[in-house]
């Protein structure tokens, strides 16, 4: 696989599964309309491999994301709306990618699956 993506969880807010699922999605969408074009149709082409990944709290999902940003990467943060389960503006998660398997791996590496 050259290219995939990563999302990122907060693990501090304990999530239901389904709203865990849904601001994945969110994520998941989010990032790939930030990124280049030609490396969607490329992930794309290999099956859109991604991972779900573990971060502790808001700090440490920001400093991935940073990390990500410097290296070019298409990233996105997601903020919920408050319907449900956190308040209004909620930082739950973020998108990494796609981008080569490489770029992402230099980014997150050491964090454990979801």
């Amino acid at each position: 696989m050259r290219y995939k993506q990563a999302i990122l969880v907060r693990q501090d807010l304990k999530l239901p599964k389904g709203k865990l699922a849904a601001q994945v999605a969110h994520a998941s969408l989010e990032s790939v309309m930030k990124a280049e074009k030609r490396i969607v149709r490329a992930w794309r082409a290999e099956g859109m491999g991604k991972v779900v990944l573990k971060v502790k709290n808001l700090a440490e999902l920001r400093r991935y994301v940073n990390k990500a940003a410097r290296l070019g990467i298409s990233t996105c943060v997601i903020r919920d709306a408050g319907h449900t389960v956190v308040k209004p503006g909620t930082i739950t998660c973020a998108g990494i990618g796609p981008d080569s398997t490489e770029k992402i791996d230099s980014v997150v590496s050491e964090l454990k699956l979801v």
